[in-house]
């Protein structure tokens, strides 16, 4: 046996990056651990004891299925160990979660030895995690007459394992760190670079605070020095976790700051506390809830009004803000969770009630809000077997119904959706719901972290709920490095097994597929009424509602085809004008940002809402470039409403391209891609009949406020700047800084240029390719003073422009073409000035294997301006990411500067740029 030694050696590696031993998920291993305890002369027996006990995954890992039978063993008197008693067997099996263990215990519960079974029951009362099978078991045990059956299913219906558990502390310390001042992005908590190092918690742990070593030390004389309280991360005169969910994040806080969440699994910590002056990301803070955390918003810096109640600019027309109350580093404070109050000694200084509310507090005291679902879900079943009615314990979900209020795009899709509601109540926003999810959808970084998810929820098989859901390999497609070879196989078969379709076939019979994600689920979403659930924050389509979610919520809609939320309210973007032929759709879209905050006085109204936007005429592709940059806008997510015609357009190009996915061969055994396509037929004979038209808002719908977007004012290219020499730091990175073309004077020198990430489509790539035929036709010649990268999304993309002429022109004018038979195995640390054809993926937008050089200014058509993400800082100079269309990327690059407007026009001359007019039909019934 040499599994044990090659586990010894591991730990002894570990030890130098000063890690503990990795948790055991494997059967091979704990089965030769195992066997040197049953060995009483074992020299390895008593570490091989403590592993057993403190460190094996629960849930349905394969080491939890042995660790669970030999417990098994214990309690029967099968296997004796003196360090183990039967007692404390079951113990163990309590901190399992489900699967393996569930099965045990009710192997015991159901079993003939009385004592046994009143034991086993008694552990099985504190457990939710319990599936079909499962309750079925105890169905036909109770139809049969068992006694312990008909008592476990009694205290379930009371839902017992949630009553019974303590309420939660009226009264918590905290001491408070500030992480940043400005918006803080998950970057900071977990940053894109260590993504592969997300499912081993320990290791991933090290890279809080971007590996800032003096940050962390300071973290821990924090805590040294205030033991008895919590730690509160704040991000001051900002927003905390903007960027994405990653749940990664809330993990390393949790990990560095929270509560151990069960004695004998280890890295697992629950509950951090985290606060921001702008309060939670949105998605970010749905992380923060499956963690049974707190967050706050705190609002300690507030933008001050004179006496007519305008706020009060200084000299460059920013809003000046006032400290209310001060939350240095240090501060000690009490967090009241009965009064729902935020004090400084006896002084209170912020009503926190939106952070406790019912349903936030149940969350708290069950420890995450998987443990809430799967428990609700318990009772109701329990009730259902024994005719009983649901007994009240869980909050009354919140229903809000205005009687004579039309609904919004959002209230619709929620309301035909909900479950669980009173039947025939119309509900309007800030209502509670559950709601059934339609597509889901996975990507590799956060895969890991999902499948792990999976496995400790002890969910083997997609619901049946889900239409379709898939798992891509988009965020490590640049280079195919050991990491990547190491965990990206193992993710694709786990989740082809558990239901989804794959980018890469654990079989091998397709070919490897790298394409990005959100572009892959634009193309699945085959109904304007769907709900989308994705683990990503550029979850947003162009079709139905879709959502970025954390790893953890992703697992639960696999699960359980379920999610829950409020329901949002809405804002309305609508359009106005013509815009100009030399202009992208791209200028549009950061257009809207800049006039709603101009229109706003420079709040933005679309944070943690949903963005209405009545794009009409604009087809799925281009439409999701709007949809998309949302997540940026720092909305909850967006909905495109759209006439018959474009939607039935729209349907048409997807339903060609998921029968692509079906002739590559990548439809599973239930044929879920052939249901897509199916179900797009369907919705297109419903549209071309008139029998269901596209979704509109209804005309006397109610939104917080409404943005009318002039095209008319977009005279030139629009550049989202990262406006890094700010000298108000908490004004930097925020993507809230859009300049016109003309501010940068046509002399900002450009080091790198990037063409690719979700935001881009088939037609930037056309549009490349025309540029290029131009630059050449007018100087005779396409020489690059700046590196051009250039990253389709997918490979569908790829294919079209080859067989449209388009592909070989971008071939003629690069230097290095991607090869699928010779992937990159090592990430560019320079690049040369030429064009690089890249595999299709995120590349430099995910920032976690290539960058552009240290101290680069970057012009890229991406979505991430965030420090550190594309570009690094150098000893000499801040680098930047500047964030703007195609047309502006390709010639900033011919140019190693900003081009002026002239030169713009004259590059982008006869070439067909998205074009847009607004809709002249109604778009609301």
């Amino acid at each position: 046996m040499t599994t044990y030694k090659d586990y010894i050696k591991e730990i002894e590696d570990r030890k130098g990056q000063g890690l503990h031993p990795k948790p055991i998920d494997g059967a091979a291993l704990l089965s030769e651990i195992i066997a040197q305890i049953k060995d009483l002369d074992n020299e390895y027996r008593e570490d091989s004891l403590n592993f057993f006990i403190y460190n094996v995954l629960p849930g349905t890992t394969a080491a939890a299925s042995v660790k669970a039978k030999f417990l098994k063993e214990i309690i029967l008197g099968e296997s004796v160990v003196k360090e183990i008693t039967p007692a404390f067997a079951l113990e163990q099996l309590s901190h399992m979660k489900g699967g393996p263990s569930i099965e045990v215990l009710l192997d015991l519960a159901l079993g003939a030895n009385a004592t046994l079974a009143k034991e086993a029951a008694e552990v099985l009362k504190t457990q939710v995690f319990l599936y079909d099978a499962d309750t079925a078991r105890l169905e036909n045990a109770y139809q049969e007459g068992n006694a312990v059956a008909k008592d476990l299913l009694e205290s379930y219906a009371k839902a017992e394992f949630f009553t019974k558990l303590p309420e939660i502390d009226e009264k918590i310390d905290v001491v408070t760190f500030i992480a940043g001042v400005g918006d803080i992005s998950t970057d900071l908590l977990s940053p894109g670079g260590d993504a592969h190092s997300r499912s081993d918690r320990e290791l991933h742990g090290q890279c809080l605070f971007e590996h800032n070593k003096e940050q962390q030390a300071e973290l821990k004389a924090l805590q040294a020095q205030h033991p008895d309280k919590r730690v509160m991360l704040i991000a001051e005169k900002g927003t905390m976790g903007v960027g994405s969910s990653r749940m990664s994040g809330v993990n390393n806080v949790a990990l560095w700051t929270g509560i151990k969440a069960s004695p004998y699994v280890p890295f697992i910590n629950i509950a951090p506390v985290i606060a921001g002056t702008n309060g939670i990301s949105p998605i970010f803070l749905t992380t923060v809830g499956v963690t049974g955390g707190i967050g706050l918003d705190l609002k300690n810096w507030l933008q001050q009004k004179d006496a007519d109640g305008n706020t009060i600019r200084d000299e460059e027309g920013e809003p000046i803000l006032k400290e209310e109350y001060s939350v240095a580093t240090g501060t000690v404070l009490t967090i009241n969770t009965k009064e729902k109050k935020l004090y400084n000694g006896d002084t209170v200084l912020k009503d926190i009630s939106a952070a406790f509310t019912p349903q936030k507090m149940e969350f708290m005291k069950a420890g995450g809000s998987y443990a809430v679902v799967f428990g609700k879900k318990l009772q109701t079943v329990a009730s259902k077997i024994l005719g009983v009615d649901v007994v009240p314990v869980y909050a009354p979900s919140k229903e809000i119904s205005i009687e004579g209020q039309g609904l919004t795009a959002v209230e619709k899709i929620f309301n035909k959706n909900a479950v669980g509601t009173t039947p025939g109540k119309v509900l309007h926003a800030g209502s509670d719901v559950r709601v059934e999810v339609n597509i889901v959808g996975s990507q590799d970084t956060t895969g890991l972290m999902t499948s792990q998810e999976l496995e400790m929820m002890a969910a083997t098989v997609i619901s049946p709920i889900v239409d379709g859901a898939y798992q891509s390999g988009c965020h490590t497609a640049s280079v195919w490095d050991n990491k990547s070879k190491a965990n990206i196989p193992r993710l694709m078969k786990f989740m082809n097994d558990f239901g989804l379709i794959t980018g890469r076939d654990p079989k091998g019979k397709y070919f490897p597929m790298t394409d990005v994600i959100h572009k892959v689920l634009n193309d699945i979403t085959v109904g304007d009424w769907d709900i989308i659930i994705g683990g990503d924050s550029h979850t947003r389509m162009s079709k139905g509602v879709a959502f970025g979610a954390d790893s953890g919520t992703v697992a639960l809609a696999l699960a359980t085809g379920e999610a829950s939320m409020p329901i949002p309210q809405s804002v309305k973007v609508t359009f106005k004008g013509q815009m100009k032929s030399y202009m992208d759709f791209r200028d549009v879209v950061h257009a809207t940002q800049q006039q709603m905050l101009k229109q706003f006085g420079g709040e933005n109204v679309f944070q943690g809402r949903i963005i209405e936007v009545h794009i009409g005429t604009l087809t799925a592709d281009q439409a999701f470039t709007f949809t998309d940059w949302t997540a940026e806008m720092k909305a909850k997510a967006s909905i495109c409403i759209s006439e018959d015609e474009t939607l039935i357009e729209s349907l048409e190009i997807a339903k060609g391209r998921i029968q692509i996915m079906i002739d590559k061969g990548m439809d599973n055994a239930g044929q879920v891609l052939k249901g897509l396509v199916e179900k797009a037929e369907t919705r297109i004979t419903e549209l071309k009949t008139g029998i269901k038209p596209a979704l509109r808002p209804d005309a006397n719908a109610k939104y917080e406020a409404e943005v009318v977007v002039d095209l008319d004012q977009i005279v030139e290219p629009m550049i989202a700047d990262p406006d890094v020499n700010n000298d108000d730091v908490s004004k930097r990175y925020t993507h809230d800084v859009i300049r016109p073309l003309s501010f940068y004077g046509g002399t900002k020198q450009v080091d790198l240029g990037f063409v690719g990430s979700c935001m881009v489509h088939k037609g930037d790539m056309k549009i490349l390719a025309q540029m290029l035929k131009n630059i050449e036709r007018q100087q005779g010649k396409v020489e690059f003073k700046a590196p051009l990268v250039v990253a389709p999304p997918t490979y569908n993309i790829v294919d079209e422009l080859k067989a449209e002429g388009d592909w070989d022109v971008l071939v003629k004018y690069s230097g290095f073409e991607f090869d699928d038979n010779d992937p990159k195995a090592v990430a560019r640390t320079g690049y040369e000035n030429m064009l690089y054809l890249e595999r299709p993926g995120c590349n430099l937008c995910m920032g976690n294997q290539e960058k552009a050089e240290p101290g680069d200014t970057v012009m890229a058509t991406s979505t991430r301006l965030f420090q550190g993400r594309v570009v690094k800082d150098s000893g000499e100079k801040k680098g930047e990411s500047l964030l703007s269309s195609t047309p502006v990327v390709v010639l900033s690059t011919i140019l190693g500067r900003t081009p002026n407007l002239a030169e713009y026009q004259e590059a982008v001359e006869g070439i067909n740029l998205t074009k847009f007019k607004p809709s002249s039909k109604l778009l609301s019934v």
